[in-house]
């Protein structure tokens, strides 16, 4: 079976900077999409950064500018830059992992159409 897993969440103070990582154990090549998730205030998991096999991205405006998702093909690993943290960005943060084919857009909002997922690493800035 895929597994996701992901490590480097933690404690930061306000304003610093932290990265996820997350890897796959099967070919993350074969996903079209590989994302890092959140609860909203409803405890729907949203898109915080989603990146396909061809290097296309989509943010959360709320975090545009502040992080950055890229994906390293050689260690099937998907990383999440997190610049300038805010104590808002304290959340568990999940890896998901998608075969279908959509726009960046449907992969930030339709956490039901990611079939994978790893465990979560928790983030808390304060």
């Amino acid at each position: 079976d895929v597994q996701l897993v992901e490590s480097g969440g933690g404690s930061v103070e306000a304003g610093g900077s932290q990265r996820l990582s997350c890897v796959v154990t099967d070919d993350a090549n074969e996903f079209e999409w590989i994302g890092w998730f959140r609860p909203d205030d409803k405890g729907e998991r949203v898109g915080v950064a989603v990146i396909d096999r061809d290097g296309r991205t989509g943010y959360l405006d709320s975090v545009k500018d502040r992080f950055t998702i890229s994906r390293d093909g050689t260690k099937n690993t998907v990383y999440l830059q997190m610049n300038k943290l805010k104590p808002e960005d304290t959340a568990m943060y999940y890896c998901g992992a998608s075969r279908v084919i959509m726009t960046p857009t449907q992969a930030l909002t339709t956490s039901s159409l990611f079939r994978f997922w790893g465990q979560g690493t928790q983030v808390t800035v304060s």
